[in-house]
C-alpha cells in the first residue's frame, strides 16, 4: 500500500515534463506569431515553468519522506 502512495506522489514529477514541453511549444509558437511580444511571453513562460517545477518538487519530496520514514 505504501508503494502505491509513493507512486501517486510521483505523478506530478512524471507529468511535469509533458506539461513543460507543451508550454514551451506554445510559447515558441506565440513568439513566432508575434515577435514584438517575446519579452512578455518569455516572462510568463518562466513564471509558469517555475510553478510547474514547484509542484513536481513537492511531490518528489513527499515521496522521499514517505519512502525513508
Amino acid at each position: 500500500m505504501e508503494s502505491i502512495a509513493i507512486a501517486l506522489c510521483l505523478l506530478p514529477a512524471a507529468f511535469c515534463g509533458l506539461s513543460e514541453g507543451l508550454a514551451t511549444y506554445k510559447a515558441v509558437d506565440a513568439v513566432a506569431r508575434q515577435p514584438e511580444a517575446s519579452g512578455k511571453i518569455t516572462s510568463m513562460l518562466m513564471m509558469g515553468l517555475a510553478l510547474t517545477e514547484a509542484s513536481s518538487i513537492y511531490g518528489f519530496v513527499i515521496a522521499l519522506i514517505m519512502l525513508f520514514r
